[in-house]
């Protein structure tokens, strides 16, 4: 299999990521936006689970990472539900990690086991530690491939960035034992503008804001009244909000029919209609500078000043007027 990728460039993959890339829970992410909500509110916003996984997996084999190490990116984000992290919204789980509580069994249930074991891969080595996977995953405020891939995919797909501004970035992009760092300040300065871009100013814009809030209520209220069950959000966005309108509820009928394209809202912080916190997101890469690393923002007044300004902005949180639904 050849994949062709926007950012990454084409690539030929192992017959093992193919299969898994075939497999029916890594198609399914086909169906599963990014953005919960947000593509219901402006069409643009449509960015997939399917899309990202399959970057994170380039991205750690155009860095060198194993088979392995690919394997686990791309089905990283498997478990994820219907509408992303609206569901954490759902069931009011501030720290937004739902699909991680449920990744074990999704895997288990799938047939992503059965598929490694014919290449003689053991599923639970290598998708049940991430922790050996330090090109996949580092905490805040490191770089990681997830992070990046979200970041650049989104930002570029949405007309926020150059695909010469992602290349340049990317060519600066080095490996030191398994982990990503940057060796240029003003590369660093401009991705992390670029990772605020996506985790403030697009995460917490009030059209997004607003798209996810209605649409958290209304899932909530359809598990109440037993519209859908937990099962359906592991199926595709659009299958839930069939269901849901098939239901023909006055009540769910009445908040989805507040979800469309022509939606006006706006940040009011004295007149707002609803106020919304989302996860705080912050970064500070290390730069390797002079044979060692340094924190971006002890080199640079930039990254610490965006740095404070995020984390206010986040603490605040997202005041939203509605003008028109």
């Amino acid at each position: 299999m050849v994949l062709s990728d926007d950012i990454y460039g084409e690539f030929e993959v192992d017959k093992v990521l193919e299969e898994l890339i075939l497999s029916k829970p890594v198609q399914r992410l086909k169906g599963v936006h990014q953005g919960g909500a947000s593509y219901l509110v402006n069409e643009k916003w449509n960015v997939t689970r399917f899309d990202h996984s399959i970057g994170v997996m380039l991205l750690i084999r155009k860095l060198g990472g194993s088979v392995e190490e690919q394997i686990a990116g791309l089905l990283h984000d498997v478990s994820h539900t219907a509408f992303s992290h609206v569901v954490d919204f759902v069931f009011d789980n501030l720290v937004e990690d739902y699909h991680e509580k449920i990744y074990s069994s999704v895997i288990k249930g799938s047939e992503i086991p059965i598929i490694l074991t014919k290449y003689e891969y053991n599923y639970k080595d290598i998708l049940f530690n991430d922790s050996k996977w330090t090109l996949l995953e580092q905490s805040a405020p490191e770089l990681c491939a997830d992070k990046v891939d979200y970041t650049l995919r989104d930002m570029f797909k949405y007309g926020q960035i150059s695909i010469e501004e992602v290349q340049d970035f990317l060519s600066n992009l080095i490996v030191i034992d398994g982990k990503m760092y940057l060796q240029n300040n003003e590369i660093t300065e401009w991705f992390v503008k670029t990772y605020y871009k996506e985790v403030i100013d697009f995460f917490m814009d009030p059209l997004n804001i607003y798209g996810n809030d209605i649409l958290a209520k209304t899932l909530k209220i359809s598990l109440a009244k037993k519209l859908i069950s937990l099962d359906d959000f592991l199926g595709e966005d659009e299958k839930v909000i069939y269901k849901i309108r098939s239901s023909k509820d006055n009540e769910v009928q009445g908040l989805l029919n507040q979800l469309h394209q022509n939606v006006h809202v706006i940040e009011n912080r004295t007149h707002y209609d609803l106020h919304r916190k989302n996860k705080i997101r912050l970064i500070d890469p290390s730069i390797f500078c002079r044979n060692e690393l340094v924190k971006a923002s002890i080199l640079s007044e930039k990254v610490r000043s965006m740095g404070n300004v995020a984390n206010e902005k986040s603490i605040r949180g997202m005041y939203v007027k509605i003008i028109s639904n």
